[in-house]
């Protein structure tokens, strides 16, 4: 037996359950993996709240690092005593130890300790794919950012400074402001006493910018419109706000051409190909040090209740790890 955060219903961190679960073997194309740490993400909060639908009861979370302890048969590339990082489904990783598709699972070099791994691998994949595939960043391109304090935000600003991109970020405190600006972010703006609309409008001299990339939903939706330039991209990859509603596509040809896409990380990290290559990129920033991964909070397993009513109430920045 293993302990596990696990819930029965939808609603809030109040749901979380940590108890035991049965471990069976690995079975083909399986390995075992023994959590060392554990990431904590948004889209955790967005399946225990039933915005993302998932069969109850259900485990949690979809990032972790570790060491395999055993594989199943048909497994060529992971061997026991590997250590290993994945994010992405199935979902689970909010335990001491699980059993994963081997396919999943990404071998980490000696460069990257676990801690990093598991705060890194869910967020890192996400910016890799944001500004290397969805849009590709270039140098002295504009683009604005939204929860740019934020673990997949901090990430951004480096890798995007790292290729002479200029990143407008959007936060909600001077502290968070001061953070962004810390890891690359070129401007901020504070949402607390500033319309982002306007500052993105002032910065740019009116131009708008090509594209937007918004995790916050619901309250930025129209707002991110309206800071695009002609056929700019609308960047849509999260929630925290709620879900944006129906969408009169007229919207679009009357803000400028615009472009709208919902981009998730398990398509663009759908084959074993493409999830190495997303991999591979994400390790040689951060081994060359040009993106650096901090740790800015812990838990214990056990309190992932309290963790996620925290990053809920806007009280974490950058990275979150839960500890076995």
């Amino acid at each position: 037996m293993v302990k596990a955060i696990r819930f029965h219903q939808t609603g809030g961190p109040e749901v979380l359950r940590y108890e035991d679960v049965s471990l069976g073997k690995p079975g083909r194309g399986e390995a075992l993996v023994r959590h060392t740490a554990i990431g904590l993400n948004f889209i955790d909060i967005y399946f225990r709240t039933g915005l993302y639908p998932s069969p109850l009861p259900s485990g949690i979370g979809m990032e972790g690092a570790g060491v395999v302890e055993a594989v199943g048969p048909g497994v060529k590339d992971i061997k026991a005593g590997d250590r290993v990082a994945y994010a992405g489904r199935p979902l689970g990783s909010y335990s001491e130890a699980r059993i994963m598709p081997a396919e999943g699972l990404v071998k980490l070099p000696k460069t990257i300790d676990d801690r990093q791994a598991a705060a890194m691998m869910l967020q890192g994949m996400t910016v890799e794919y944001l500004l290397r595939r969805t849009y590709r960043l270039k140098k002295d391109d504009i683009c604005v950012l939204h929860a740019a304090a934020g673990g997949v935000g901090l990430i951004f600003c480096q890798w995007a400074k790292a290729i002479g991109a200029k990143v407008i970020g959007v936060v909600s405190s001077d502290d968070k402001a001061r953070l962004a600006r810390a890891h690359g972010a070129k401007w901020t703006v504070d949402t607390s006493k500033e319309n982002f609309v306007e500052r993105v409008k002032e910065i740019t001299k009116g131009k708008g910018v090509p594209v937007v990339y918004d995790s916050i939903g619901k309250d930025t939706w129209t707002g991110s419109l309206d800071c695009l330039s002609p056929r700019g991209l609308m960047v849509s990859f999260g929630n925290a706000s709620g879900p944006v509603g129906p969408v009169d596509l007229g919207i679009l040809s009357a803000k400028g051409s615009l472009y709208v896409t919902r981009p998730t990380l398990m398509t663009y990290t759908g084959t074993r190909p493409e999830l190495l290559g997303s991999a591979k990129a994400l390790f040689k920033m951060v081994g060359d040090g040009k993106v650096k991964i901090r740790v800015n909070q812990t838990y214990a397993l056990k309190d992932a209740a309290q963790a996620q009513a925290d990053m809920a109430g806007r009280k974490t920045t950058g990275s979150t790890v839960l500890i076995p």
